[in-house]
């Protein structure tokens, strides 16, 4: 069997699909690294909705895709950017997601930590500002799970220098009943955060954010750098105060990132682990054994295909994470909150397929081809 798939040239090519995948079943949790896959929603198709409207989710079938992602000993990083935070999903059902999750979570004893924002408000003084993080630190604490300090567009609008992230950072570090872990967003998942820690030099930025972390280290579990910048990433893991944890959110770079040096390594908390989560399992349980060249032969090749995921627009890149989840049979539908199924295009999706494919991603590679043929059938590309 074949398929033909639509290139970026607007020509077309012949692809023979995968006959078998993987075979990568769920195992205990790691001991050498802590995992976590930020997860993706899944939107309610039968819904009566518009793009800016409130969104609607499927519970069940959200619910299902984070026990498939505990069932492998991932942690799952709830109602971060991947879950499409100010981009189709509101606070509201953040926090709703944040509550049945973290009620799940407890239910299969799996690992959960959640985002904390300010997106219930638009803009604000730094006041309302650190009201509305607060506000959220106190959802996902009551939830039981770990908080993860997002960053914050608000925040970014309002604060006039470094001092003021010093000092809102505080505040909230100060109160939080647990150490949480701090996120860095970098302006290419969300142009709005540009400047962030007051300085849009990254050098000076990253003193800052550092700063932070020295001022309440027994608060701060460990930091999530997302700036697709491994040497970055690499440098401010070697000025971690001890017992501070680097998680890694660099999803062009990861395999080398946590495999480390002999300095140290990251732990990890990635958008791309939502579909290569039994993959990526796989490949860190390898590492567990010490085996590095053997993880790195697993994880690598993933690489590929995360880069093109999150290429530029690099926000974007929810689309193509849904749309494998959809191929791989973990929900019934493309359809996206917000409508952000339009983001990507046909020749984005066909690759995205045929990537995946090749590593051996879907569980059931002929619902994938019957379902790639479909997408392509409502396009008018005759097969």
């Amino acid at each position: 069997m074949t398929i033909r798939l639509p290139d970026f040239k607007g020509g077309s090519r012949v692809y023979d699909p995968r006959p078998e995948p993987l075979a990568l079943t769920p195992g205990a949790p790691f001991s050498s690294r802590t995992v976590f896959s930020a997860a993706h929603v899944v939107a309610d198709p039968y819904a009566d909705t518009s793009p800016g409207a409130p969104a609607a989710v499927d519970w069940d079938a959200t619910l299902a895709f984070r026990r498939h992602l505990w069932s492998h000993g991932l942690g799952v990083a709830e109602a971060m950017d991947t879950a499409q935070r100010g981009m189709g999903l509101d606070w509201a059902g953040a926090a709703e997601l944040i509550r049945r999750s973290a009620a799940e979570a407890r239910a299969v004893g799996g690992r959960i930590a959640c985002g904390v924002g300010t997106d219930q408000i638009t803009a604000g003084s730094l006041v309302e500002v650190r009201a509305a993080y607060e506000e959220q630190l106190a959802v996902v604490e009551e939830s039981g799970a770990q908080a993860i300090l997002m960053a914050s567009r608000a925040l970014c609008a309002a604060a006039s220098g470094p001092e003021d992230y010093l000092e809102v950072y505080g505040h909230l570090l100060r109160q939080s009943a647990e150490p949480v872990i701090l996120h860095w967003l970098g302006p290419m998942f969300d142009p709005a955060l540009d400047g962030y820690w007051g300085s849009s030099d990254l050098d000076a930025a990253t003193d800052t954010f550092l700063q932070v972390i020295a001022e309440h280290p027994d608060k701060v579990d460990g930091i999530k750098v997302s700036l697709l910048d491994a040497r970055r990433e690499i440098d401010i893991r070697r000025r971690l105060p001890q017992g501070v944890r680097c998680y890694t959110g660099d999803d062009f770079h990861y395999p080398e990132l946590i495999a480390g040096d002999e300095k140290g390594f990251s732990h990890a908390l990635l958008g791309i682990f939502d579909p290569l989560g039994p993959l990526a399992a796989e490949a860190v349980r390898v590492l567990d054994t010490g085996d590095t060249a053997g993880f790195r032969s697993l994880l690598d090749p993933t690489v590929e295909l995360s880069r093109h995921l999150f290429q530029a627009p690099t926000r974007f890149y929810k689309t193509g994470v849904v749309f494998l989840a959809w191929l791989a049979g973990h929900q019934s539908h493309f359809t996206m909150v917000g409508g952000l199924q339009s983001a990507r295009s046909l020749p984005h999706f066909a690759r995205a397929y045929e990537l995946a494919d090749g590593l051996g991603l879907f569980p059931d590679p002929k619902l994938a081809e019957e379902r790639m043929k479909n997408l392509l059938s409502l396009y008018g590309v005759a097969q």
